[in-house]
Order: C-alpha cells, then structure tokens, then sequence
C-alpha cells in the first residue's frame, strides 16, 4: 500500500438547518438522490434507517463496473440527529458481487454539529481505513462528489426551510 494514499476523508459545510432535520433527510434512503453529488445513485425502495443493524439497498450506475448495480448499505453507526453511517456491500449486478470481500468494511457517514438553533455543521466522511490492503484507495478521489454532495444538500434544506416558514 503506498504510503501516498488516504484512507479517511472529510469535507463540511455549514447549513442553515436544524440538526434533526437534516438528519431526517440523511436516515430517508429514499430522499438521497435528491442530494447526491456522485451522479452514481438511481434510487431505492428501502425503509427509513432507524438504527444500528438496519440495511438499505441503493440502485447504482457506473459506467465502470459495467452499468446498472446494487450497493447493499448495513447501518452502523446511528446517533438520531448527530451520527449516521454504513458498510456498502457489493448487490446484484455489481461484477464482483460474488467476491468473498463483498463487503470490504469501508464506510461512507455524516456527522452533524448545531451550530445554533438553526444551523448545523454537516461534515460527510468516507473511511477506507477497513480496507484490505490490497483494495486500498486514495479517498481524495470521493472529495469532489462528496463537496458537491454537501452543497446539493444545503440547497434541498434551505428551499425545504424558507417554504416551511
């Protein structure tokens, strides 16, 4: 493993909405294509996560893994309105679906920090740490989907926000 490569990564943005709020977007499977900066989710029939243990399925695209796949997401960590994260898991469709480390241990996750009343430091995080160091990968390569992620995020809250009002 090259000692070039980062295994965690991190980005937050300030938005101006309520820590509960925002994390009822982020526990909703359902509502996470309208906020992905990744172009790679197609959408889900799943429930909303209610805690630890709790799995989700993704439909994905990805030109590189051949098209159309899942992605089976178990849940674990869960802290209502502060902490939400899960373990992808390779789905139907996925080339590698079969592999004995379908589900390798890296993480995608949100923490939320209120900043006042109505504003909330929301910080999305990928941990590659887990990884085999065989299937280890530069993090640095999620930044830009997970910036954009963060801004389309804001965008659903603050509109969602002002016509709440």
């Amino acid at each position: 493993m090259s000692e070039d490569l980062q295994l965690i990564v991190s980005t937050s943005r300030r938005i101006c909405a309520a820590a509960d709020l925002i994390f009822e977007v982020l526990a909703s499977p359902r509502r996470h294509l309208e906020f992905d900066g990744s172009g790679m989710l197609r959408g889900t029939d799943s429930a909303d996560v209610k805690d630890v243990g709790d799995v989700f399925v993704m439909n994905m695209y990805f030109a590189g893994l051949g098209g159309d796949y899942q992605m089976i997401n178990h849940v674990v960590e869960f802290e209502r309105g502060r902490r939400i994260a899960w373990e992808p898991e390779n789905g139907p469709g996925h080339p590698e679906v079969d592999a004995p480390n379908a589900r390798w241990g890296h993480r995608w996750g949100f923490a939320l920090s209120p900043d006042d009343a109505s504003a909330t430091l929301v910080t999305e995080w990928w941990d590659g740490s887990r990884l085999p160091a065989q299937e280890a990968e530069d993090g640095r390569q999620w930044l830009p989907s997970m910036r954009a992620t963060l801004q389309r995020l804001e965008r659903l809250l603050t509109s969602t926000v002002s016509v709440s009002r």
